[in-house]
């Protein structure tokens, strides 16, 4: 069994879901298949290939063509299995993935019909499940994905809950006619957070959405870039890693973070994204560079706030330390006449009683 994400160009791929009496608890990767899947899929041998790792169709609008899943169960017990077909969609992490049974699809898990929807397949036994291609006459040229599916539904006491394992082979349809690819950069921002250093550098974070706008499913290659006013003390940076494959209308975000950028209080960024196209056979080719900028803020807050105490106290400090001085001569000159006022007083009093 191969136990790979969809995300790989590759065969069998196995999703594990949760459902319970709320509905869709998780999905699993498929590293996370347990004993209860013992069962494998693969691709039936036929006109259209004898070891394909997925199907790839590239077909006209109105096009009908038969094709295959082959199961196998390799446990010592059979198995009863849903077979179903379900329309693919990227998920936050990148990877590709399915809807499960029920949910509605418009594309490829609406294109594909599987007659036998059920299938029981012995110990040890192999049964080839045959399934239909149907694409209708008005469909949108353009690249569409999804997988056909076995599905296997158990109990799991100790959650009490019911487990769906899936085991289903990567789909794409490519409908002929007219292709458009295009990418868009969306919701381009950067902020800046001081750093350890806040006085000097801090870690700069550009922001962006890559969105496919196109027919085509295109992946990209980036550079991005912050720098500080009229282009000074420039830093670029590549994503660790790269983009995934979106399909038409997917849109997936990334943060990458540039460290040690100067505090220059403004802060341009600049994200450059190559897209790249796949083609039927395979091959890649890259479009025109798309650009995207935004602007920002680098403000060393800390460094402000000590620069305005200083030029408080360059400024108010002679001010405060005359009036300072004005006060204590006021109040000393108070006291002074005050006693002056008690021994004149005295001496009035002294003189009265002598008289």
């Amino acid at each position: 069994m191969i136990r790979i994400p969809l995300l790989e160009r590759v065969g069998a791929v196995v999703l594990a879901a949760a459902v319970g009496a709320a509905g869709l608890l998780s999905a699993a990767p498929a590293q996370a298949a347990t004993d209860d899947v013992t069962w494998t899929v693969r691709t039936a041998s036929n006109a259209l290939g004898d070891d394909r790792t997925n199907y790839a169709y590239t077909l006209n609008p109105g096009a009908h063509l038969d094709d295959g899943i082959v199961v196998a169960n390799r446990g010592t017990e059979p198995v009863e299995l849903e077979v179903y077909a379900a329309d693919g969609y990227t998920t936050s992490t990148g990877a590709l993935d399915l809807k499960v049974a029920g949910e509605q699809s418009v594309g490829v898990g609406a294109w594909v019909s599987v007659p036998q929807t059920h299938v029981s397949v012995a110990a040890g036994q192999t049964v080839e499940v045959p399934f239909s291609v149907d694409v209708p006459a008005n469909a949108t040229p353009g690249d569409y994905a999804g997988g056909v599916v076995t599905s296997l539904t158990v109990a799991d006491t100790s959650a009490n809950v019911n487990v769906d394992r899936r085991l289903g082979i990567r789909t794409g349809i490519r409908v002929g006619g007219d292709l458009a690819p295009a990418l868009a950069i969306d919701d381009l921002a950067v902020r800046w957070d001081g750093g350890v250093i806040p006085f000097l550098f801090g870690d700069a974070t550009v922001h962006y959405r890559l969105h496919n706008t196109g027919n085509v499913s295109l992946s990209a290659d980036e550079t991005d870039a912050v720098t500080g006013p009229f282009g000074a003390a420039r830093a670029e940076a590549t994503p660790e890693a790269a983009a995934p494959t979106l399909l038409p209308g997917d849109a997936w975000e990334r943060d990458v973070r540039l460290p040690a950028v100067a505090a220059m209080g403004v802060l341009f960024a600049s994200v450059t994204a190559t897209p790249v196209v796949t083609d039927a056979a395979g091959s890649t080719s890259t479009l025109d560079p798309l650009v995207a900028s935004t602007m920002g803020w680098a403000v060393p807050w800390p460094l402000l706030l000590v620069v305005a105490l200083i030029v408080a106290a360059v400024v108010f400090g002679p001010r405060l330390l005359v009036n300072r001085r004005r006060r204590r001569q006021q109040a000393e000159d108070a006291r002074v006449a005050a006693a002056v006022e008690r021994t004149l007083a005295e001496q009035h009093r002294e003189r009265a009683l002598v008289d």
